[in-house]
């Protein structure tokens, strides 16, 4: 068992560089397929999720070459495979992308329905109602996912009955290739989503309109190669930002796209954390008193959810009573236990509300990585304890930080990586 080693107090100084958005790189995997071409990505972030899809993306037949660090080119001129059983899909969230890419690609897909992050329930039924509007036959037969257009597809008015960044996405690699027009309407307006249509409409897709609550999709019959760079990560940077914060000190986080890090900023400035920004970066310094805030998360534009559990462990250290809202998914707040274990106080009511009481400071325990963005809240609290706070399941972090115990080593941190056997090693060795 691997786990993170924290040895808290130190306060943060010097620059970290941002990789590139998990949320954008894990959409635009599966759409290079629509392009039946090379594909180059540029500023591919080192995470589990992406050596998963990558994965994905060569068995179904893609020729997938690592150019550089942060660069792949991906060939998939001769891709006929269109099942993604569930052993791999049950790996990934974001396999459910595959669906719109094979349909737009061949007209038909079977992929399993997804895994992931599990904090509450997290249907498709979305997806499925954009897809059939487009005229897709969908079934959900023994856990697949079976999305069949051989007869075409056509453009159609579709209106999300909520903001869901993945139907949104998913219906965007369908309509792509669809006849007619197609408008998504109430549409999720994520940095992320913005992206991928920047990437269709490089490929030579009609996509306009992304950013907005409507996108408009003008299908076209084909697609071609080009060469991309995704996004700055703005949850990496958050998270780092939000570090900064709770241990306090100067940190310049560098490749960001500030406009894309404003809710974040808002929070932390109310907060009583100083921030100045520049063109592709942030710098964060807090010396004083944190001070109490209240936090609902929303939608793009609002305060992310996948900044909610590193805000709320800010939130435990400031001096006063804070309240978080969590309006996006349901029981996101299982990681609170852990906080507790280091001394947080913490009071959740009816699974979408924390009340939180600051604390002094937290002292080292071992605690869980629940989720992924609950493990980044365990290294933001580790940083803060006193003494030592061992982080366990810590693959979930891996599946959206690269390098994170170099780079917050890089600023100060006293962080490792260290080998623990388990049980049944150490009965082997015995």
């Amino acid at each position: 068992m691997d786990k993170l080693v924290i040895r808290g107090g130190n306060k943060l100084y010097g620059s970290v560089t941002i990789g590139g958005a998990k949320n954008a790189v894990v959409a635009l995997l599966p759409a290079t397929l629509l392009a039946r071409d090379v594909v180059v990505l540029e500023n591919v972030p080192a995470i589990r999720d992406v050596k998963i899809m990558l994965g994905i993306m060569s068995q179904l037949g893609a020729q997938v070459k690592r150019l550089d660090k942060t660069s792949f080119r991906i060939d998939t001129t001769h891709v006929t495979v269109q099942e993604v059983p569930n052993d791999v899909a049950k790996r990934l969230r974001a396999s459910y992308y595959l669906i719109g890419a094979m349909v737009g690609t061949f007209g038909k897909a079977d992929v399993s329905l997804p895994g992931g992050c599990d904090f509450g329930v997290r249907p498709i039924n979305l997806h499925l109602k954009g897809f059939k509007s487009l005229g897709v036959n969908v079934d959900i037969d023994n856990g697949m996912v079976r999305a069949d257009a051989k007869e075409g597809m056509t453009g159609s008015s579709i209106y999300m009955d909520e903001v869901s960044v993945g139907a949104t996405i998913n219906v965007m690699l369908a309509a792509v290739k669809a006849k007619g027009l197609t408008i998504i309407e109430n549409a999720a307006r994520e940095p992320h989503i913005v992206d991928l249509a920047n990437f269709l409409n490089r490929m030579g897709a009609n996509v306009r309109g992304a950013g907005t609550d409507v996108i408009k999709i003008r299908g076209v019959e084909e697609l071609h190669g080009c060469t991309y760079s995704v996004i700055p990560d703005q949850i990496e940077a958050g998270t780092y930002m939000v570090a900064a914060a709770a241990a306090g000190g100067d940190v310049t986080i560098k490749n960001v796209t500030p406009k894309h890090l404003e809710s974040i900023t808002a929070k932390l400035l109310e907060c009583g954390v100083e921030i100045e920004e520049g063109d592709d970066e942030v710098r964060v310094r807090r010396f004083g008193e944190l001070k109490p805030c209240n936090v609902k998360t929303k939608p793009h534009p609002g305060f992310p959810t996948d900044m909610q559990p590193q805000m709320v462990t800010l939130l435990a250290l400031a001096k006063g009573t804070s309240i978080v809202h969590e309006s996006v998914w349901e029981s996101r707040f299982r990681y609170v236990d852990q906080l507790i274990r280091l001394g947080a106080k913490i009071n959740v009511g009816g699974g979408k509300t924390a009340v939180i009481q600051g604390v002094d400071g937290f002292k080292g325990a071992c605690v869980n990585a629940t989720d992924l963005r609950a493990g980044a809240a365990m290294i933001i609290a580790g940083l803060v304890a006193e003494g030592e706070t061992e982080i366990e399941d810590i693959y979930h972090i891996e599946r959206g930080y690269e390098d994170v115990v170099e780079k917050f080593r890089a600023i100060g941190a006293d962080i490792q990586r260290r080998y623990y056997p388990d049980e049944d090693d150490l009965e082997l060795r015995a």
